[in-house]
């Protein structure tokens, strides 16, 4: 008897903990209630609420590695040849304001988490960029001002209004960010040293994110930036496809 009082008292635990768990990060109370106590799964809007927070999750745990494959090309090469420092910059603009929207608003995490994860290792290609330019204390000094500008972007002092400015101005810092990306790779007749890998992951997360920031969150901006983002993270994806067997040796030795 004991013994089957222990089991008892295990399972209550261990269910206890199942279900904070689902409800701290997959679904409602009335969610869960709907699946696992009427046993009603085919409820849509439930549905809806986990497979948005599930691929939130899943965007997040992905971006921690989605920038390390490109940062490891570069690693590799000791060359940036074909990345734009400018495309960077103005993609970090981007990622930073979607940062500071969110936050500002309270967001949950799972609806923009993977921004702190992609800001720093987007912060670290900028850096080798410059380094492999010859420019090291320029990246160096690119770093330090980059993140007191983000320590002042998400402190008190900034007004609502700049924040909410910066996230609108995400749309043509993508486009243009993008498209100067797009010219240089469309210039050099190769994608240089870009990754594949990481260029089809951010397309792949902007596309899962249209659906999350409009569940999540219901802010158009949000979702219409995300479009925007999946259009332009598309037009990349399409040269990495279509440069595939283009290399900078083969370039080079063409024109030799």
């Amino acid at each position: 008897m004991e013994e089957e009082s222990v089991l008892v008292e295990e399972g209550s635990y261990y269910n206890a903990l199942f279900k904070s768990f689902l409800l701290n990060y997959f679904m409602p109370e009335s969610c869960y209630d709907e699946f696992f106590l009427n046993f009603n799964f085919l409820d849509v809007p439930c549905l809806k609420v986990v497979l948005s927070k599930g691929l939130g999750i899943g965007i997040i745990l992905g971006s921690v590695m989605v920038k390390l494959p490109q940062i490891l090309k570069l690693m590799g090469a000791k060359s940036a040849e074909g990345l734009s420092f400018n495309s960077v910059l103005l993609e970090l603009l981007a990622i930073t304001g979607t940062m500071a929207y969110s936050i500002a608003n309270n967001f949950p995490f799972s609806a923009w988490g993977e921004a702190l994860f992609l800001m720093l290792q987007t912060v670290a290609i900028g850096y080798l960029i410059q380094h492999y330019g010859g420019k090291t204390s320029r990246g160096l000094l690119f770093i330090v001002v980059y993140f007191c500008l983000v320590a002042l972007v998400l402190s008190p002092v900034t007004p609502m209004s700049v924040v909410t400015t910066m996230q609108a101005s995400n749309m043509p810092a993508i486009i243009i960010g993008r498209l100067i990306q797009a010219a240089s790779n469309f210039r050099n007749g190769h994608t240089g040293q870009l990754s594949a890998i990481s260029v089809f992951l951010l397309f792949a997360g902007s596309l899962a994110r249209i659906f999350t920031s409009l569940q999540e969150t219901g802010d158009t901006l949000m979702a219409l930036t995300y479009v925007i983002s999946s259009s332009c993270n598309g037009i990349i994806a399409l040269q990495v496809l279509y440069y595939w067997n283009n290399t900078p040796e083969g370039k080079k030795k063409k024109i030799e």
